[in-house]
């Protein structure tokens, strides 16, 4: 008889390549779980978004993985505890919070050189930081001075926490070109500067590049196990031309350095995926989180495995399809596919997060199909 393995040693199994017992299956639940205020441990689900048995609404977020023996994947988001974190220099950077007229949220960032302030509504920014080349030096002064710091007591209690459900792993800052356009500038600005001041937005990224020396130092030398390039990546905003030139280097250079200190890590993209399927097999990542397939991406599970290669396939069922309008017997054929496809690679999950609105009888569906599921 074989040797029953906990969904940790699944979990790092998978990834380096032993003999797993069972596919692992790793929701990301906690957008679904927050967004229907389950923590309140409501009694009936009529003022939830989604379909909720009965059973599962005075369930905590962690009874609700043990149920489905599922793995946990980020305690940042599932539990709030964040094991890296940035912090910037009073002594240099001192940041300031208002609210405007419409309510929106104002932030300042107040330097000897000069200020930066950014607005954000509903938690989604509506005004960017940066605007102008002088703007620029106002960002990479405050980046000079932020200092990222891993906490150790958190990770310890977070490893407790979780236990032998998965493994604690982390997202951090994304790359210098993704920032610049989520963070920083935003996508239109972001493209427009690349064509007027081609120089001087090179010389940022370069610069930010430097500066995430240390903040990799500090993650090669945490006892974090794996980790997740959260970029997000999307062929409209980062389409081949500025994949190869901006991104691919970056993501040579780093993930060398978790390799060379025995980590694994995978990257998140989530998006249009089409123009960009050709780079997939040579990225250097262990795995490709969430890429999502049709009916909710522009790519075929097909057209996935045959670009992957043999890296391992985080997620695969695509959010949309947990939605009403779609069937159970669908959902159940989609999961069977997945599993057949692309294990023993696989750690099952939904690509990416279970909206509130979900029927949760269709995770449960497809979490006993993965414990009756034969390698």
């Amino acid at each position: 008889m074989s040797k029953v393995l906990t969904l940790r040693q699944r979990v790092l199994n998978t990834f380096s390549r032993k003999t797993i017992d069972r596919i692992v299956f790793s929701p990301r639940l906690y957008y679904w779980y927050y967004g229907n205020r389950l923590w309140r441990r409501p009694r009936t689900d009529k003022k939830c978004a989604g379909k909720i048995p009965k059973y599962i609404l005075r369930k905590s977020l962690l009874g609700i993985f043990d149920y489905l023996e599922a793995s946990p994947r980020y305690v940042i988001e599932n539990f709030y505890l964040p094991l890296i974190w940035p912090r910037k220099k009073v002594r240099y950077v001192r940041v300031k919070w208002g609210k405007d007229r419409d309510g929106s949220l104002i932030t300042v960032y107040k330097t000897k050189i000069g200020n930066l302030y950014k607005k954000s509504r509903g938690g989604h920014l509506v005004e960017y930081p940066v605007k102008t080349v002088n703007d620029m030096k106002i960002l990479k002064y405050i980046i000079r001075h932020t200092k990222f710091h891993f906490y150790l007591p958190i990770f310890k209690l977070a490893k407790k926490i979780i236990g032998d459900r998965g493994v604690v792993g982390t997202f951090f800052a994304r790359s210098p070109y993704m920032s610049l356009i989520t963070q920083y500038m935003g996508f239109e600005r972001t493209i427009i500067n690349l064509r007027r001041y081609p120089n001087e937005m090179e010389d940022l990224m370069k610069f930010m590049d430097g500066c995430d020396d240390d903040m990799f130092e500090i993650l090669c030398n945490s006892p974090i196990k794996i980790f997740n390039f959260g970029e997000n990546i999307d062929c409209n905003l980062s389409p081949p031309r500025y994949f190869e030139k901006f991104l691919i280097p970056y993501y040579e250079k780093r993930v060398k350095q978790f390799h060379r200190v025995g980590k694994y890590c995978h990257i998140h993209m989530d998006g249009s995926l089409k123009d960009l399927l050709p780079y997939l097999e040579g990225l250097p990542f262990d795995g490709l989180e969430a890429l999502t397939a049709k009916p909710q991406g522009d790519v075929t599970l097909e057209e996935i495995q045959d670009s992957i290669g043999k890296k391992i396939f985080l997620d695969g069922i695509p959010a949309l399809i947990f939605l009403p309008q779609y069937s159970f017997k669908y959902v159940k054929k989609y999961t069977q596919k997945v599993l057949e496809m692309f294990s023993p690679n696989l750690i099952l999950g939904v690509s990416d997060e279970l909206p509130p609105n979900a029927d949760f009888r269709k995770v449960e569906m497809v979490a006993d199909i993965v414990k009756h599921y034969e390698l």
